[in-house]
């Protein structure tokens, strides 16, 4: 049996091939994203381990920022001389570093990185941990002095004795580059500039005995454990402290975030190619023993038992995974140098040479492809052990054809209505965390019943799509609509391959169609200025830029608009850690706000504080009461509750429970803080085009801000969520090249299974051409079916999607028709390419040897 197994997988190699390529596919995704992450985590856990003080002494941060305010939270740098005295301390160095700056030069393009990695300026200390190294010029010498990195010195074409300009929280300030340092270890993709203390100190911070850390160096003997707790043992419990291992540990996750995304989209990538790889192994495999239904008799007779044969086709289903893995580990590879390469193209210099293949990666990878292989070929191996020794006298089929289909119409039922009562459920639930999961329940279940119960639909749409086909294209086309509908199983198993992708994007683009119709509402309906100055991501930026706006020719009223992260004692015992905002007064002439309780002149009033009406009695908060709120910093106060809200999606004045106060209090508790946006109305007899053209040509200085009106704002939205369509149509189209293999295959080896039906034709004077037509006509009608499952999978699951994004008040409904329609246009695109190999082999077919084909 070992034998004929082998024998025969190698007879059938061409024909597993296309479900090879399944295999690679989702394994190359897994071996990739593995061997790209953990040479990442290697790469930069050296760093960071090599580059960190013995012990390091931050600011306490108790309070985390969802939306940055701009301070930048300090120590006083006298505590270097304190900790110097602590017993096993070698040497001690002040910090000043921050990385909320723009560097740009003197046409004021910018000179930091574009890839998103941050620009950071830090005072320059010659260390054996510094991660560069001076490499030409010579070190900053007071003010206006600096250094800079060679990547971004070589990018954007800065040489030693270039003046830059240096865009700061305290303000603006020049310097001239005096001289270049180079990365000794791995470059990060940030753009460094390098200030003496001194300066940075003053410049950065704005105080000349701030610093934002003390590095401390163990003397000789002195663990970093023992010197940690000695340190903390002379300053108390007001800072945070952190060994050399911690420090790295805490920047190892930061970073940690920034991987998961990668390996997370490529292992969805993955998941894609597994799930429609396992519609196309089945199919594969359902066909090669139907097609070899003789043979399996044959074996019976000679002696073979069920278990034999059983055993003997999921042999050859672990020889394909076991090649498809090895094959896919290769491949993986050469993705992981790929992205690697990439990597370096947006500034993190990693090397190839020093890639990271862990013990994990190859486990997970023959795990992955033989393990989808051995699953997706266990039924057709249990219909090929039911093969009775009788059909080796007869030419037989055992595809499926003919066969009842009412247990799968029972089961598919049950599970449809299961997946239905989840759906319902998602759709009648008031809270947002149950309705996501009960989403989820439903979509699973709903696409597992779509996959059971698809034959069951094969004739009856079937049926409709290919209906004019005998009048169009005549016994061509009633020949192509009932290859079609022979084997509702294969069909259906065909068409679900294409069905998946398909459900996907359509689900998302509804999604997102409907956010972006809700984020329109919300702008037309609170935003009132006519122009908003601001960063992209909310970023802060500093008051020297208020300035400029308030002093250009035309400007009228303008409000500032403030964020900090806020810890509110609620009067039913729990606390709440959120982000509120701070703003001018005069705030109802640039936004619309609607009050349930009090108003502007309530919420902005010193001492006071305002918030969402639902947030409120969730909490069971009434006008008037006052709450215990902290600030970071460990600065608290109490707040009276003057205004309340009805900010239907108008996440913009806030995060959780839309709380908002006057600026004045976050300049007095929050002190160093920037502005996250500026409103600006036009004066009176300023036509708003003329100011703004005023606006960009005061701002130009300041690339980092830009000046939006409601227009721009809504393209803005659109834009952030087209980012995570572009992910969708990724995964789209992946799914699509391995659902057109899928359709390949199954036409391919319907030829085969088809040689002397074809042969007759031909014989009887069917045409090559007509030939080749019908086999497209059937490939078109399949992929149609499978495009028309997944828009209504995908529109049940949009409709769905859309019902969870309700409860955070994105309320509007949208269906992109142009996605819908360019679906069913590409699934006619995809039928017809994916027919051209099967019907051109059919059509090259020698006649007689065709009618002779056992």
């Amino acid at each position: 049996m070992l034998k004929a197994t082998l024998r025969s997988f190698l007879a059938h190699k061409g024909r597993l091939l296309l479900s090879a390529l399944a295999v690679i596919l989702s394994v190359a995704f897994v071996a990739g994203s593995l061997i790209f992450s953990d040479t990442v985590a290697r790469t930069f856990d050296r760093l960071f381990a090599s580059t960190s003080a013995d012990v390091t002494v931050e600011p306490k941060e108790d309070l985390d920022e969802a939306i940055p305010s701009g301070q930048t939270p300090t120590i006083p740098a006298s505590l270097a001389d304190r900790v110097s005295k602590v017993d096993g301390v070698a040497r001690t160095r002040i910090d000043a570093a921050v990385d909320n700056i723009t560097v740009v030069d003197s046409e004021n393009d910018s000179v930091g990185p574009t890839t998103g990695a941050p620009t950071i300026a830090t005072n320059w200390l010659v260390t054996d941990r510094s991660p560069v190294e001076l490499t030409s010029g010579h070190a900053p010498r007071g003010k206006g002095q600096a250094l800079l990195d060679a990547d971004t010195a070589d990018k954007k074409d800065v040489e030693i004795g270039d003046t830059l300009t240096v865009l700061a929280a305290p303000g603006s300030f020049k310097v001239e580059i005096v001289g270049i340092v180079t990365f000794t270890t791995t470059n990060p993709g940030a753009a460094l500039v390098y200030l003496d203390t001194p300066t940075a100190q003053r410049e950065l911070l704005g105080d000349k005995d701030a610093a934002t850390g003390i590095s401390v160096d163990a003397a000789a003997g002195v663990s970093d454990t023992v010197l940690k707790r000695r340190v903390a043992a002379e300053l108390g419990s007001g800072y945070d402290l952190k060994t050399a291992d911690e420090q790295a540990d805490s920047a190892a996750s930061e970073l940690g975030g920034f991987l998961d995304v990668i390996k997370y989209v490529m292992l969805g990538f993955a998941g894609i190619a597994v799930l429609v790889g396992i519609f196309l192994i089945v199919n594969t495999f359902s066909m090669l023993i139907a097609q070899r239904t003789r043979e399996l008799g044959l074996l019976r007779a000679l002696g073979a038992d069920r278990r034999q044969v059983r055993r003997s086709v999921l042999t050859e289903a672990v020889l394909l995974g076991v090649v498809g893995s090895t094959v896919g580990l290769a491949v993986g590879i050469g993705l992981a140098a790929g992205l690697i390469e990439l990597m370096g193209l947006l500034g993190m210099n990693l090397k190839s040479t020093e890639m990271v293949i862990g013990w994990a990666t190859p486990v997970a990878s023959y795990l992955v492809g033989v393990g989808v292989t051995f699953v997706a070929a266990y039924l057709p191996a249990r219909r090929a052990a039911q093969v009775s020794p009788m059909a080796a006298l007869a030419d037989a089929e055992i595809a499926g054809v003919g066969r009842p289909l009412k247990v799968r119409a029972l089961i598919g039922s049950v599970v449809a209505l299961a997946g239905a009562a989840a759906l319902v459920g998602c759709a009648t639930s008031e809270k947002t965390s149950s309705a996501a999961s009960l989403l989820g329940l439903g979509l699973v279940l709903t696409l597992i019943a779509t996959v059971i119960a698809g034959p069951l639909l094969v004739r009856p749409v079937i049926r409709v799509l290919g209906g004019a086909f005998p009048a169009v294209f005549g016994s061509i086309g009633r020949m192509s609509q009932r290859n079609a509908l022979r084997n509702p199983r294969r069909t259906g198993a065909t068409a679900a391959a294409l069905m998946v992708g398909l459900a996907l994007v359509t689900g998302m683009s509804v999604a997102s169609a409907s956010m972006t119709k809700s984020f329109d509402q919300q702008i037309d309906r609170t935003l009132g200025a006519d122009f908003v100055v601001q960063n992209s991501n909310f970023i802060p930026f500093s008051k020297e830029i208020t300035d400029k706006v308030r002093d250009t020719e035309g400007a009228g009223l303008v409000v500032r608009q403030r964020f900090t992260p806020v810890k509110v004692a609620m009067p039913d015992g729990k606390s709440v850690e959120t982000t509120a905002a701070g703003y001018d007064k005069r705030l109802d002439d640039v936004a619309r706000i609607t009050y349930v309780a009090g108003g502007s002149a309530q919420a902005l009033a010193p001492g006071n504080i305002a918030m969402e009406r639902d947030f409120a009695d969730k909490h069971e908060v009434r006008v008037g009461d006052r709450l215990p709120v902290e600030f970071p910093g460990g600065r608290r106060t109490e707040l009276t509750v003057g205004a309340l809200t009805n900010q239907e999606g108008a996440e913009g004045f806030g995060v959780e429970g839309g709380l908002f106060f006057g600026i004045g209090t976050v300049e007095e508790y929050v002190p160093g803080g920037q502005e996250s946006a500026v409103y600006v109305n036009a004066a009176s007899g300023t036509e708003p085009d003329a100011l703004r053209d005023r606006l960009e040509k005061s701002l130009d200085p300041y690339p980092q801000v830009q000046v939006r009106d409601q227009a721009d704002y809504k393209e803005l939205i659109r834009e952030q969520i087209a980012v995570m369509l572009y992910l969708v149509y990724a995964l789209l189209g992946l799914a699509i090249i391995i659902a057109v293999l899928g359709v390949v295959n199954t036409l391919a080896l319907s030829v085969v299974e088809r040689t002397r039906e074809i042969g007759l034709l031909r014989a009887i004077g069917l045409a090559r051409r007509q030939l080749r037509r019908m086999i497209r006509l059937e490939s078109v009608v399949i992929a149609v079916f499978g495009a028309l499952l997944g828009l209504a999978l995908g529109l049940v699951w949009g409709v769905s999607a859309q019902q969870v994004l309700a409860l955070q008040d994105m309320k509007a409904f949208a269906i992109p028709w142009t996605t819908v329609i360019a679906v069913v246009v590409g699934s006619v695109v995809v039928g017809l390419a994916a027919a051209l190999l099967p019907a051109l082999r059919a059509s090259r077919m020698n006649v007689l040897a065709a009618i002779a084909h056992e």
